[in-house]
């Protein structure tokens, strides 16, 4: 089995059991390229009811052997894996890019790199995975282990749809899980193209395998009777349908990483030009298509119009890299598709319409395909939808502040708590609003990033669990406790 993938030779096919097969379900995928709005392929197989069962069947047969190989064997079959992932790395960004939009210099090579390194470093983990134990002084030592829940799951989205197989299939594989991976139906190509590197790799049958689908097949998943645990990262309605589904079948374990419409203050002590390129960059990186983004941003009343004049050039110049994502030169792509092309310029239209004041952007660019201006709206209602509601898609509100009290109150008064950022030159104010913020992460200085090893995720409706660092490992292991009778 070779890769030998491109947007001229599309994989099209589910891989269960280490061989690409055809699904057992007649319906297919369409896809459409959102830099023109073609078609790229209306024959995508979507995983049905059969579908689902064969790879679970396949995953239950390999599980007992994987869980028994040694470390040095999984960690090298991982590692391999990471370097072919970076190896073919070019050729699986065409394959997001192609119905994402998203330029490979941009948001690409990231993406690759991103899972690459997660491969490497749960990788890394596995034999640095300890359990623990307690004294036998009453006569009983405890020993606790870190056991592989069996045959799992991770249905990622289309907004990150390499990277996001790093975070899941990383921890799921390192703890000697076996891994089901159902991508977007708007972004399969990257996922299926990985069957190839799973054999070359190494991966047992069964061991990892790629169910292309649509929602039916992420329900398929969430309610099956054997699948252990799903990881999903997506929107808040999907999610809470996951967690119910999984409630009424096996309860299953369920990590869910969803929206956000992350706060960022900007005080008037902050350093201006660094607190204006970060949050330029946080609402045009993936056209503002990122869980994280600082969408909501409040400054100071003391350099609130020269931070305006800094943000608003700052987005100017953003949207004259506006293009054809196969462009080197491109940064900001597309939006992925009509429907969500639809969706972000109806909120600036509705926003247009008394929500707050324009004061850049709002408009689409040339007359293909699914481009639209960076988009920031002034001094908007708190009750506002482009402030309560997640949008995303490369549109913020900015408004103006008097009060540390004040801010923290606007702040978190959102059901979102993904992510919150502060921006200022006194360490012991930036730790105030570090812990005050109802979040599950906070950025001093900077906003709208994650880092590998630690964890990931938010309060709220904003998700259950996290991902990354040893947080990841453990959401996918159960704790079982050793009791040994010492006066036995």
């Amino acid at each position: 089995m070779e890769f030998n993938y491109s947007k001229s030779n599309l994989p099209k096919k589910l891989f269960i059991n280490n061989e690409f097969v055809a699904s057992k379900n007649p319906k297919k995928l369409e896809l459409f390229n959102p830099r023109d709005g073609s078609l790229v392929a209306n024959d995508v197989d979507l995983a049905g009811e059969q579908d689902v069962d064969a790879a679970v069947a396949a995953a239950e047969k390999a599980f007992p052997a994987w869980k028994k190989f040694t470390p040095i064997a999984r960690r090298d079959i991982m590692v391999k894996f990471a370097s072919l992932v970076e190896k073919h790395g070019p050729a699986l960004a065409e394959l997001s890019r192609i119905t994402l939009g998203a330029p490979y210099g941009a948001f690409g090579a990231f993406e690759v790199g991103l899972c690459a390194e997660a491969f490497r470093y749960n990788a890394g983990w596995i034999d640095k995975f300890a359990g623990e134990s307690y004294p036998q002084e009453d006569g009983f030592l405890k020993i606790v282990r870190n056991e592989p829940l069996g045959v799992t799951a991770g249905i990622v989205p289309w907004n990150g749809p390499l990277g996001t197989v790093g975070l899941k299939a990383g921890p799921a594989l390192a703890t000697g899980n076996c891994f089901i991976l159902k991508p977007s139906e708007k972004t399969p190509f990257a996922s299926l193209a990985l069957g190839p590197l799973i054999v070359e790799a190494g991966f047992p049958p069964g061991v990892f395998q790629v169910l292309s689908g649509d929602g039916m097949t992420g329900a398929l998943i969430s309610s099956h009777m054997r699948i252990r645990k799903v990881s999903f990262t997506g929107s808040i309605p999907t999610g809470k349908r996951i967690q119910e589904a999984a409630a009424k079948s096996n309860l299953k374990r369920v990590t869910l990483e969803l929206g956000g419409k992350s706060p960022a203050v900007v005080f008037d002590d902050a350093n201006l030009e660094n607190a204006v390129t970060w949050l330029a960059n946080a609402i045009t990186a993936n056209t503002g298509q990122v869980c994280f983004a600082a969408t909501r941003v409040y400054v100071q009343e003391g350099i609130y119009d020269k931070f305006v004049a800094g943000y608003k050039k700052a987005l100017q110049e953003k949207a004259k890299t506006i293009g054809d994502p196969e462009d080197e030169k491109t940064i900001m792509g597309p939006l992925i598709d009509k429907a969500q092309f639809d969706r972000v310029t109806g909120f600036i239209e509705r926003g247009k319409n008394g929500q707050g004041t324009l004061l850049t952007g709002g408009s689409r660019v040339g007359d293909r395909g699914f481009y639209i201006e960076p988009t920031v709206f002034e001094n908007v209602k708190a009750d506002a939808e482009i402030i309560t509601q997640e949008i995303f898609g490369p549109v913020a509100v900015l408004n103006s502040f008097k009060t540390e009290e004040e801010i923290i109150e606007k702040s978190n008064n959102t059901n979102f708590g993904l992510m919150a950022g502060v921006f200022t030159q006194d360490v012991n104010r930036a730790l105030r609003m570090a812990s005050a913020f109802d979040s599950g992460m906070v950025g001093v200085n900077c906003v709208s990033l994650m880092m590998m090893n630690a964890p990931f995720g938010g309060t709220k409706e904003s998700g259950l669990g996290r991902e990354c660092g040893r947080d990841a490992l453990l959401a996918f292991t159960d704790r079982k406790t050793i009791m040994v009778n010492m006066n036995y």
